[in-house]
């Protein structure tokens, strides 16, 4: 097969070798990737191609086993080889503890700033917080529904308030410190 011929064929075959490349990947780039490594491939191999079999499936093996070998290779780096005697850095892994006290915290803090909530605004809020429908909770208030969703506005903007407050002057403190952040009271 001549190289007129052989770039000629490939180009045919572009569509369905890309429309296969998706199919292996389900990711746009990474299946162009590999039906350039696979047009690569095959344009540095032409002499290796019998003239009278199969082109089709000669480049769809390429394209397969270039898959494959990618695979292989993301398989392996993500295997951890542990070397010391013991498997320390194996076993060290599966003792982690998760930590949420960053997370707690945060809680605690929210938690103060609603409390100290004023009561006409606190008690709606806390209660659409439980999961009580606006109607329900201008029932149980005996208020009109229009002033129990003014005031859970209300208090959701003076907590937004507070939070900015409190997060922006710890933000210009973090700054002001040179990266070293020591919490005080506002």
């Amino acid at each position: 097969m001549t190289t007129v011929e052989f770039d000629s064929n490939l180009n045919k075959m572009s569509t369905m070798l890309q429309s296969f490349a998706y199919n292996l990947t389900k990711n746009i780039e990474d299946a162009k990737d590999l039906f350039q490594e696979t047009s690569y491939r095959a344009i540095i191999n032409r002499d290796k191609f019998q003239t009278g079999t199969n082109f089709k499936a000669w480049l769809f093996t390429i394209m397969k086993n270039i898959f494959i070998n990618n695979y292989r290779k993301k398989v392996k780096s993500n295997t951890i080889m542990d070397a010391t005697d013991n498997q320390y850095f194996i076993n060290s892994m599966s003792v982690a503890i998760p930590n949420q006290a960053e997370s707690d915290i945060m809680m605690q803090e929210l938690t103060y700033m609603v409390d100290n909530l004023d009561e006409s605004i606190q008690v709606p809020f806390v209660m659409h917080y439980q999961g009580y429908k606006y109607q329900e909770i201008a029932d149980d208030l005996q208020l009109p529904l229009g002033t129990v969703k003014s005031r859970i506005f209300f208090a959701r903007k003076e907590l937004k308030d507070k939070i900015n407050a409190r997060y922006d002057n710890l933000g210009k403190a973090y700054e002001k410190q040179g990266g070293m952040l020591e919490f005080s009271e506002n």
